[in-house]
């Protein structure tokens, strides 16, 4: 909860039910909590007291009920008594938290990644061409070519000759693999910024976009500390910063291995972080350093995306840090790799997420 301040919502609308309104709420503080059912409460039932969100005809006794009986939630069977998110649940906080970044999605095209590429592709345009040689018919734009036709011979010696055919021309549309690479390092919470929910929050919010929206797609995601490991949708929402330092070649890594595997010829990583990496393997033992940017660490770290950009794998960098010192080695990586990197602090991740994968585009 560090670096969050809540005051009271009022909202666009007024004929929502109290469930409702506790309900978004309620989503919001499930992140904050990495799942956790029984603090979100608590801090819920706190913000009552503040702001009143109940009143004496439903109180939150109720809107725990409620949720219970809509199969928000389900008893833990460790004998504690105690609740945990149901898949209802998790699908409603993924569903918010796409609703939240990304609403402006509506005025895309859904399902397709539109190349810059004119010629025989899948997707119709508005656009015509000449038919030639080796065209497919079934793209014959019949209306212009006929009125063509009329043109040149009219209409008692109405005839369709080759040279008055033209196709509707065509974009292809690309398949995307991405990996998106969350930092769980300690740093992601230091000096009372909560840095790791945003990053949860977009994840999840990416993954609804995909599901919805381009379901030819894939995403993967993993998480990086001292290690590199992949986590499912499922279990995005509980993610907590652990007390790791950042091994950014460890994620680079398995993102590396995961996209191999990925018969897309279009693929990309996102890597959230504060942007210093602190720590590599030399053999089976962890180099360490937390002071400054190691030499040592620098050198593992753009090497690995010099081989990612051999695999034609580009690194989109969000950035959520603003030392200097770590922009510049953000900007060396970057370089490197021949990604991007954005520099967009917490506030603006999701619309850089949003606007950097509907517009990478394979060029063919």
């Amino acid at each position: 909860m560090l670096g969050y301040r809540f005051t009271k919502n009022i909202g666009e609308n007024s004929s929502e039910s109290t469930f409702d309104s506790l309900f978004k709420l309620f989503k919001e503080l499930l992140l904050y909590t990495s799942g956790n059912i029984a603090e979100a409460l608590e801090w819920l039932t706190e913000l009552d007291k503040e702001y009143n969100l109940t009143d004496d005809n439903y109180g939150i006794a109720d809107f725990i009920n409620e949720l219970n009986e809509r199969g928000y939630m389900l008893r833990q069977t460790d004998g504690n008594g105690g609740y945990i998110p149901s898949a209802k649940m998790e699908i409603s906080i993924r569903k918010k938290a796409f609703g939240d970044l990304f609403g402006n999605i509506k005025r895309y095209k859904p399902g397709r990644h539109t190349t810059r590429i004119a010629g025989r592709g899948d997707e119709h345009t508005s656009d015509t061409k000449p038919f030639e040689f080796g065209d497919k018919p079934e793209n014959i734009a019949i209306s212009e070519s006929i009125r063509n036709a009329h043109v040149h011979f009219g209409i008692d010696d109405f005839m369709l000759s080759e040279d008055d055919l033209v196709l509707q021309e065509t974009m292809y549309q690309s398949q995307m693999s991405t990996v998106i690479m969350i930092d769980i390092s300690h740093s992601m919470i230091l000096y009372g910024e909560d840095r790791i929910t945003p990053a949860k929050k977009v994840a999840l919010a990416l993954a609804e976009l995909i599901r919805t929206r381009f379901p030819k797609d894939t995403l993967d995601i993993i998480v990086f500390g001292n290690e590199a490991w992949q986590v499912e949708l499922k279990d995005l929402p509980y993610l907590e910063v652990g007390p790791y330092h950042t091994n950014t070649v460890a994620g680079l890594d398995l993102a590396a291995q995961i996209l191999r595997k990925r018969n897309n010829p279009n693929k990309q990583v996102f890597m959230i972080t504060d942007g210093k990496p602190t720590c590599i393997k030399k053999g089976s033992k962890y180099y360490q350093n937390s002071f400054g940017l190691d030499r040592m660490i620098v050198n593992r770290t753009i090497n690995k995306g010099i081989q990612l950009r051999k695999m034609g794998v580009p690194v989109t960098t969000f950035m959520i840090a603003s030392d200097p010192y770590l922009v510049q080695f953000v900007r060396q990586f970057t370089q490197a790799n021949n990604g991007k990197a954005f520099y967009s602090g917490i506030d603006g991740l999701g619309n850089f997420f949003l606007d950097s994968y509907l517009a990478n585009k394979k060029r063919k």
